[in-house]
């Protein structure tokens, strides 16, 4: 990925809530915590395996219910900032189960969809609250992947409530 994408090139999100910065930094890197939140209204995640280093790589199942009964989309990536409270990077890719990347045309993805893109985690502490940026490049701001990670991060901000209130 570039830097050089213009604005309709990426989903930015910005986000306060009322936690402290390492709370954030485990909602994104704790399997378990990251389990509870991601993906759209509906999706639950029954794995999320997580190799936090540079280099390491990620392996997320996301399962929707559907008519035809349930279906999984598979993502892997590798790390490529893990700055701890501060900074996030990871790419995104559609995969199978074992984590061997699906081109956009095998996932039945539009052409010209990225194959892989880049999700960006940026966390500042604000004495005991949060300000978080997530910025997934490669993803349209007027797609349907806009809207999931809308959802996703509303599912976060009640999980982070209710991790505060324990």
């Amino acid at each position: 990925m570039t830097d050089g994408l213009g604005s309709r090139d990426a989903v930015v999100i910005e986000r306060s809530f009322d936690a402290p910065v390492g709370l954030m930094w485990q909602m994104w890197t704790d399997p378990e915590h990251f389990k509870a939140w991601y993906g759209p209204d509906g999706a639950t995640i029954p794995v999320a395996k997580m190799d936090l280093r540079v280099g390491g790589t990620r392996l997320v199942c996301m399962e929707m219910q559907t008519p035809a009964g349930p279906m999984h989309m598979w993502f892997t990536g590798e790390y490529r900032e893990v700055v701890e409270n501060k900074r996030l990077v990871y790419t995104e890719s559609m995969s199978d189960e074992n984590g061997n990347v699906l081109s956009a045309s095998d996932t039945g993805m539009p052409a010209g969809h990225p194959t892989t893109t880049e999700v960006r985690i940026e966390l500042e502490d604000l004495g005991g609250r949060t300000k978080m940026v997530m910025t997934h490049v490669g993803i349209p701001a007027d797609s349907p992947g806009a809207a999931g990670w809308a959802m996703a991060l509303d599912k976060l901000a009640a999980h982070v409530e209710a991790q505060r209130g324990r």
